[in-house]
């Protein structure tokens, strides 16, 4: 029978270093994982690289690190590649790479959308791509989303939309790579209280998000917390494996669909 625990495997997940992703990174060492590499992005994020590594290895995991730009389908395919030669396979992909524009859509620039789209949308694509062909058989494959998607909001085309057709990548994935048990799922947190948030909000948007779930009454901050998501991720890479092809929803009730 199928081991579907996360004891003794490997791990790769895009955006690992920092907030979520580095959450996610040490919570799955502590769960079992043999093995766990990480990407980040830029220099500034190395010292927070190699303090995730250390955590790691301190969770009983082996721990590495890769630093790349994953807009072009070369580093990406080079991040899988170097991975999976360092830790001698990859059975769970996650990603958690984005990046957050709120403006009005008039005064969006060119060059703008196309950073956006590079991101959010061509990397996920290329990320689920090169995981299907790096992953192993009856591995997992997990990427991140928006609630922003069950919105009716103003200011947020550039990014809502550059990852609402990760949504569509999710099922054609699970439908390609499903004959080899491989299950790919996407989750959708709402606004989380992460320095990745606070930049693109004025005052008034962060008062009004921190009372838009059902459920900000009974957070500290009314936000969603990274705690909140990472158990989702974890059962969604393991004992969760029989759903596939779906986007999830965990934002304390932000936004429904």
């Amino acid at each position: 029978m199928t081991d579907h625990s996360i004891t003794g495997k490997t791990v790769l997940i895009a955006g690992g270093a920092k907030n979520l992703g580095g959450l996610l990174a040490v919570d799955l060492a502590r769960h079992g994982a043999k093995a766990v590499a990480i990407h980040y992005n830029s220099a500034s994020a190395a010292a927070q690289a190699d303090a995730t590594v250390a955590a790691i290895q301190k969770a009983g995991a082996e721990g590495f690190a890769f630093r790349a730009d994953l807009t072009t389908a070369g580093a990406m395919e080079t991040l899988f590649a170097d991975a999976k030669i360092t830790m001698g396979s990859i059975d769970i992909a996650v990603n958690t790479v984005g990046k957050v524009l709120k403006k009005p859509m008039v005064e969006i620039s060119e060059a703008e959308f196309d950073e956006m789209s590079a991101v959010n949308s061509k990397s996920a694509f290329f990320f689920l791509k090169e995981a299907g062909k790096a992953v192993s058989d009856n591995g997992r494959i997990c990427t991140l989303v928006t609630s922003l998607l069950g919105a009716y909001t103003p200011f947020y085309a550039a990014y809502a939309g550059t990852k609402a057709p990760v949504e569509h990548y999710t099922r054609a994935a699970s439908k390609e790579f499903g004959a080899r048990g491989i299950s790919v799922t996407a989750i959708g947190p709402g606004p989380m209280d992460t320095p990745f948030f606070y930049p693109a909000e004025g005052p008034e948007a962060v008062a009004y998000h921190k009372t838009a779930a059902a459920l900000s009454p009974s957070t500290p901050t009314g936000l969603t917390h990274i705690e909140d998501i990472v158990p989702w991720i974890r059962f969604l890479v393991s004992e969760g494996w029989w759903m596939t092809g779906q986007t999830i929803l965990v934002n304390g009730g932000y936004t429904t669909k």
